[in-house]
């Protein structure tokens, strides 16, 4: 029986088609005819490749056909603003729906779901701590795309209803080698070339995509039906993050701090310039208020039910450095 990873040739998908090639996996793929391979490199060639789309239903059965495993990677990230709702939707939430309906069709034995920390949602207060057990709420913190992730989970939980054995992965933010211009890599790349002047208030937990990547297979193994679990090694302050990425690259890290209020002003005037000129806004008010937030997420039910272990954020960068050089 066959492994099938949805999203195999981005970020965290390419990291852990190798990651289970390395394990003697029979891997197969779906990607669109369009998808570039480099992430995969090498490896692109010992696995088998099915052309389509997660929202069409059609290649959805012909992928998970006599497959075993899958593991559901592939989902749009974008923090733009209103522009992007439809596309979130389409993408993650009715994708994610494609794929449990096409798991159920072909019997698929276990499912393994890309969610997100942005699923568990946000709520007011400047430093915040959060785990698996948080109950959504609506809030102006939480971006389309954390709507569209925690409708992607929705989903899951209908499959699991309806008889599919399935568990939730939420990776916090992802750093490591990875594609030029696409995901942190754009972070990384500005701060080497010394065009973000500032840094917001707030702080962040982030995670190596390895570690996201074994994460998702000892979910596979020994999570719980239905349960999720919070990829996260490190909760840093935004600037302690730009402080250790710039050693890293060996570059001066900024050193100005924006307040609240002047990071949520220029979301505001970000909006206003996508909206005239049709563009999608680099920042947005809501995502602005996420930033200026110091956000704690717990890890202990990835240790302790998966054994997950997280490498320093330090490492993280010094191996993101080393593969830019």
């Amino acid at each position: 029986m066959k492994t099938l990873v949805t999203g195999g040739t981005g970020f965290v998908g390419s990291v852990l088609v190798r990651q289970l090639l390395a394990q003697q996996v029979d891997v197969r793929i779906l990607r669109r005819a369009t998808s570039k391979l480099d992430l995969l490199g090498s490896v692109a060639g010992e696995v088998e490749h099915v052309i389509g789309d997660i929202t069409d239903p059609t290649s959805l059965d012909v992928a998970m056909r006599n497959v075993d495993r899958v593991y559901h990677v592939a989902a749009l990230v974008d923090m733009g603003g209103r522009r992007a709702r439809h596309r979130l939707h389409r993408v993650n939430v009715h994708g994610t729906a494609c794929v449990v309906n096409a798991a159920l069709r072909e019997g698929v034995r276990r499912l393994v779901h890309t969610s997100s920390i942005a699923a568990i949602g946000r709520r007011q207060g400047p430093v915040i701590t959060l785990n698996e057990n948080v109950v959504w709420q609506q809030s102006r913190l939480n971006t389309p795309y954390a709507v569209s992730k925690h409708k992607a989970e929705i989903e899951i939980h209908r499959g699991i209803a309806e008889g599919l054995d399935a568990v939730m992965v939420n990776p916090s933010l992802v750093f490591g080698p990875g594609r030029q211009g696409e995901n942190t890599m754009q972070i990384v790349e500005r701060l080497e070339a010394g065009s973000i002047p500032a840094v917001s208030p707030g702080g962040m937990n982030v995670v190596d995509v390895e570690d996201v990547a074994s994460g998702h297979i000892l979910a596979m193994e020994r999570g719980q039906t239905g349960a999720r679990y919070i990829l996260g090694a490190e909760n840093l302050t935004w600037k302690r993050i730009f402080a250790t990425l710039a050693a890293a690259l060996g570059v001066e890290p900024p050193q100005r701090q924006l307040a609240p209020k002047t990071f949520v002003a220029l979301g505001a005037l970000a909006e206003s310039w996508a909206f005239l000129t049709g563009g999608s806004p680099v920042l947005t008010r809501t995502l602005a208020r996420n930033l200026a937030q110091i956000v704690r997420f717990q890890n202990d039910r990835a240790v302790s039910e998966l054994g997950c272990s997280f490498r320093p954020f330090a490492d993280t960068a010094q191996r993101t450095a080393a593969a830019l050089a």
